[in-house]
């Protein structure tokens, strides 16, 4: 599910840079992503209330995942494309098989890093006819390099949450809470910069926001968090890899992509990482 909907997410990006500061456009994302799972939680009569070592994982997930990550993400994506965000992002599957050796000791089977090779040349096979009419100026390394930085954030907030897991701490109110520390550390971002709360009433601005707070933030996160906790953060990396695959059979259906032979191989390449990667229980095996 986290595949599919982050798959599209990267195109709904796109109506939220313009009139409204980044910043602030995540502020408003993740206030109404927390605000609706703490609706959720105590619709539930799932606890709340948690004791001060807990909310130390809360506030460095929402640093590290829904902060720092995204403030980087959407600047990136001022000065790059979708396609060069998605195979500068699709580097969290490296760092995710990379922190999880170093911060819980993984061995990772030479298996694990095949299908991760085929993953990544699988996305820049998909990606590639798009990135050579780009030319890099100054502007497109900056962009590509904050991509590169906010997948590393991404990957730390990743290990944070896995921790958080092993710790016991429950997805939902693990996520409400991480959300809501997140909003404020992007607030007090937001304020450093001189932002005001702007807001922009157009039709693609108020849709592409309540897409990527209800199923960008609460619905995926909530899934991919949860099969991070069951298989590892090495494997669920392997999401990123996957999601610019959806993005572009969404362009196939609804904006005429054409399905050339690139394409095909690219999927292919994508599918049978995802095969190696997935099968077999390797996140059980360790040093």
């Amino acid at each position: 599910m986290a595949v599919l909907i982050w798959g599209s997410t990267w195109f709904a990006i796109e109506f939220q840079l313009g009139v409204v500061p980044p910043e602030v456009s995540i502020v408003y994302r993740y206030i109404g992503a927390s605000l609706i799972l703490f609706i959720w939680s105590i619709f539930k009569g799932l606890p709340l209330r948690f004791n001060v070592n807990s909310h130390k994982w809360f506030a460095l997930m929402g640093l590290l995942m829904f902060s720092l990550n995204y403030i980087l993400a959407y600047r990136a994506q001022i000065y790059i494309t979708s396609a060069l965000s998605a195979i500068a992002f699709s580097a969290m599957l490296w760092m995710n098989i990379i922190n999880a050796r170093l911060f819980f000791r993984v061995r990772v089977v030479p298996r694990i890093y095949l299908g991760a090779l085929l993953g990544v040349a699988g996305i820049c096979v998909l990606f590639g006819p798009q990135v050579a009419e780009i030319s890099f100026s100054d502007g497109v390394f900056f962009g590509s390099f904050l991509a590169v930085i906010g997948a590393l954030m991404a990957s730390f907030g990743n290990m944070a949450s896995q921790a958080a897991q092993k710790a016991k701490l429950p997805v939902v109110q693990s996520n409400a809470w991480s959300m809501l520390y997140g909003t404020f550390f992007t607030a007090i971002v937001a304020a450093l910069q001189g932002h005001d709360l702007v807001f922009d009433p157009t039709p693609g601005y108020v849709i592409s926001l309540a897409y990527l707070t209800v199923f960008g933030s609460v619905i995926a996160f909530g899934a991919y968090l949860t099969l991070l906790g069951r298989i590892g953060a090495h494997r669920a990396g392997y999401a990123t890899v996957m999601f610019p695959g959806v993005a572009l059979i969404l362009s196939m259906l609804f904006e005429g992509l054409a399905l050339e032979s690139y394409v095909l191989l690219g999927f292919l390449l994508v599918l049978g990482g995802n095969l190696l990667v997935l099968v077999g229980d390797t996140n059980k095996q360790r040093v």
